[in-house]
């Protein structure tokens, strides 16, 4: 069954297309490597966690696009599984700031590995020039877009300090 065809769209709006298609078919193949106990919107809390470790929950709230209340509640929830922790600032009593516990790495970390393994059988039907060709855009994908994110947060920090 063919989903879309691949032909190289050079232009933004062609990539996109494609992009969006194949994040599509990851979120089919993810759903595969289940993420229980964790919700969605909990995973989402946990790998910007990840990424942005020691931020305070406004900061947490925008990056969700949610409300700080929101936010605290998902919060809630993951610190009683032990997912993550929540200190108080050193620098002002009344800001908690929020970063994974081991619990929580450990979890990322095997959801990782059971996505990859769905990842494995789709790789392999694939030559060796065509992963090739994946990982280098993969990778530059990677690196743009972690340094949208990575302002997006600091513009977010910027805001609430």
């Amino acid at each position: 069954m063919t989903v879309t065809s691949f032909r190289p769209h050079p232009e933004p709006d062609g990539v996109a297309r494609v992009t969006s298609t194949a994040a599509e078919l990851l979120e089919v193949l993810w759903g595969r490597a289940s993420t229980a106990p964790v919700s969605a919107s909990q995973l989402r809390v946990l790998l910007i966690l990840e990424h942005h470790e020691d931020i305070n929950l406004r900061t947490l709230a925008d990056g969700l696009a949610s409300t700080p209340p929101s936010a605290s509640r998902l919060c809630d929830r993951l610190q009683a599984a032990g997912f993550v922790e929540r200190t108080v600032s050193p620098v002002d009593r009344r800001e908690v700031r929020l970063r994974l516990s081991g619990r929580g790495n450990a979890f990322l970390a095997d959801l990782r590995t059971r996505r990859e393994k769905v990842l494995r059988a789709v790789l392999d039907q694939m030559s060796t020039a065509q992963r090739t060709a994946l990982l280098r855009g993969l990778e530059a994908f990677c690196d743009a877009a972690a340094v949208r994110i990575q302002d997006d947060v600091q513009d977010a920090d910027s805001r609430t300090a």
